[in-house]
Parts: structure tokens; C-alpha cells; sequence
């Protein structure tokens, strides 16, 4: 059967140490698509390439080593239709390069599509494409990026910023994406922009992956890391809380196993973390429950989820979910092919559980 179309020409761009699964993940959903076709006997959607500064083998992550089938030079003959900058340790390196700068500003106008992932960000934003414009990128380069190009408008805890339309949050045309795993949600919805929905579901299936995560959540785990690393002095504590979230997490509890006061532990937590106390908390039991449901499997219950992350009652988690991710337990769920039971009624108000005690301890 001829192709209706031709095939989009799709590529990730590559540099010495740049990150191997920022360029193989997203092509890979490309390339997913094409295997999903082939199955239902139509033609493929996509051609997949590796571009660099120029052809031949280029030193990835690790030491692994990706071919390069064309070099920046080579642009102009490929016909691309999307273009994606790989980020990874050489990113500073390539945000300087003068050449593939160049080259980027030059194909912007004649692309339909320029988008980066994890720190690739970094590069867009050294040729001044991201100027004026909404850009995320991995959670460790977002004070970075805000610091070096103060006129990006720094959404750094979006997961992507492709959009169907142009907005403030987004844009069809020239996008970026956070960390890594965040590259392979945003070419899923290059591919639901191109092909549909339904083949975008394909593709995630035959990864054995979650469905699309929409680009407005936030980069979910992206504060755990970091905090142990900023707060040396409440290292031991932080480990100790996401294991124990139905124990006592009020200020006055918490300050106590840290062997504080509650006005000094209050003061040293603001300083090192940057949050309340009980926010933190209540950030935890969010990334609780949402590994939960993630693993639960249909008809888990929503009221099991909140005991056990240690919300007590499903309008509390509920709550919180929308603070932190913008979406709702039963939202967040039917993303990932996931069930939820109801939550059981309740007689009346007064016999419905009291606030967890996260919320009493709500600044």
C-alpha cells in the first residue's frame, strides 16, 4: 500500500557525552509507531536519524558510541520535519558551539518542528531560540538555565512544553522537555499530534510503558534527590520519613526525633530545603500514592492508597494531588490504566475523619 504522505523525517541530535537514552528513547517511540503500523499492514509515519557535528561515531554516555548518519552541515538536505537536541554532560560544550548554534537558528524557520531534551534546553536557549518563550529542562539545570538566559521563561516543573496550540505553557513549534524519561513523553505527544491518539497508546503498549503523562505535570521526584544533598544536617530524617508516613509527621513530632527545637529545626528546614516542614511531608505522601497507584493495578481503592500514605481520608490526598501535580488520584490514575474503587461514604460530616495531621500543621 503506498504511504498517503511522506515519511516524516525525524532526528535527534547528538554530541560527545551527550546523554544515550535522550536521543534513543524518543526515537525509539518513533520507531515503535512504524512497528505498530507494519502490524495493521500500513506503510510507516517515520525515518529515523542520528545527527552530530558530522557523520560517523559519536562518544555517548558511558562510553557507548551512537553513528552519526549526517553532520549539522547535512541539514538542509534531509527535508526534517523534527529536530531534537540531546542534553547530557557535553551540553556546555554544545551551548557554545558556535557552529551548531548557527546551524540551529538557521533551521528554526524552515523546520515544522525544533524541541529538546533533558539539558538540550541549554542549547536552544544559547542560539536565543528560547527567548520570550516557555522551556523546561532536567530539574538539576533549571536554576541554571534561569540564571544564564534570563529571557526563557522557565517552567522547571513542567515535564515538556509541546502544545497542539501556542500558549503560555507551550508551543506546537519549538518545545523542550525535563529529564530523560520526560523525552519519551513528549514524543509520544509529537506522535498523538501526528497520528492520533490511539497510535500514541500503541506505541506506549509495545514499550511496556505508562500511558502519556501530560507535559503540565510536574517533574515528580525531582525534590528527593536533591534535598538529602542540600541538607546534610536532616539527611537522616528525610530517609526516615517517606518510611513511616502514618507515624506522627507534626512539626512539633519531627523536631523532636531531630533533636531541635521546633522554632530552630522550622528556620533550618526553610533555609537547606526551601519548604515547610509540612509541606515536604505532604509532597512525600503525594510521591507515595502516586507509586501506589502506579503499581496497584485495576480496582485498587482510593481509601487504601490515602491510609496508606498516611493522608487518612481521599479528599485530603485528593487535595494534594491537585496542589502538586495538577490532577486528581482518579485522574492521575486512569493515566496509567489503573482502576480506582470509590471512596466509602461516610453518615454524616461529623462522623468523617478528623484532617490528617499534616493539614492541622498547614502554615
Amino acid at each position: 500500500m503506498p504511504s498517503l504522505q511522506p515519511l516524516r523525517a525525524i532526528a535527534a541530535h547528538v554530541f560527545d557525552q551527550a546523554m544515550i537514552l535522550d536521543a534513543v528513547g524518543p526515537l525509539q517511540v518513533f520507531s515503535s509507531v512504524n512497528d505498530e503500523l507494519a502490524v495493521r499492514g500500513q506503510p510507516p509515519a517515520y525515518r529515523v536519524l542520528v545527527t552530530a557535528s558530522a557523520p560517523g561515531p559519536v562518544t555517548m554516555s558511558g562510553g557507548l558510541r551512537l553513528y552519526a548518519d549526517a553532520g549539522v552541515g547535512d541539514w538542509p538536505d534531509l527535508e526534517l520535519d523534527t529536530l531534537l537536541v540531546s542534553g547530557g554532560r557535553g551540553v556546555d560544550l554544545a551551548a557554545r558551539d558556535e557552529v551548531l548554534l548557527a546551524a540551529l537558528r538557521g533551521l528554526e524557520p524552515r523546520i515544522r518542528r525544533l524541541g529538546s531534551i533533558c539539558s538540550g534546553a541549554l542549547v536552544l536557549a544559547g542560539a536565543g531560540l528560547l527567548d520570550g518563550r516557555p522551556a523546561t529542562t532536567h530539574w538539576s539545570r533549571v536554576e541554571q538555565l534561569r540564571r544564564d538566559h534570563p529571557a526563557v521563561r522557565v517552567l522547571g516543573d513542567r515535564l515538556h512544553t509541546h502544545a497542539p496550540e501556542p500558549g503560555p505553557e507551550g508551543d506546537p513549534h519549538l518545545f523542550t522537555s525535563a529529564g530523560v524519561t520526560a523525552g519519551i513523553d513528549l514524543a509520544l505527544s509529537l506522535v498523538e499530534a501526528d497520528v492520533g491518539v490511539n497510535l500514541a497508546r500503541a506505541a506506549a503498549r509495545r514499550l511496556v510503558m505508562f500511558l502519556r503523562r501530560p507535559g503540565g505535570q510536574n517533574q515528580f521526584s525531582a525534590f528527593l534527590e536533591p534535598a538529602l544533598e542540600r541538607a546534610p544536617r536532616l539527611a537522616e530524617l528525610l530517609v526516615w520519613i517517606p518510611g513511616n508516613l502514618n507515624a506522627d509527621l507534626s512539626l512539633e513530632a519531627l523536631a523532636q526525633r531531630a533533636n531541635m527545637s521546633t522554632r530552630s529545626f522550622s528556620r533550618l528546614f526553610r533555609d537547606q530545603l526551601g519548604s515547610t516542614p509540612a509541606a515536604y511531608v505532604e509532597r512525600v505522601r503525594v510521591e507515595a500514592a502516586r507509586a501506589e497507584l502506579a503499581a496497584s493495578g485495576p480496582d485498587a481503592s482510593v481509601g487504601a492508597v490515602a491510609r496508606a500514605a498516611g493522608f487518612g481520608h481521599p479528599e485530603t490526598m485528593r487535595r494534594a494531588f491537585h496542589r502538586y501535580l495538577g490532577i486528581g488520584p482518579s485522574d492521575y490514575a486512569a493515566r496509567f490504566g489503573v482502576t480506582l474503587a470509590p471512596p466509602p461514604s461516610f453518615p454524616s460530616s461529623s462522623s468523617s475523619p478528623s484532617p490528617s495531621l499534616l493539614e492541622e500543621n498547614r502554615p
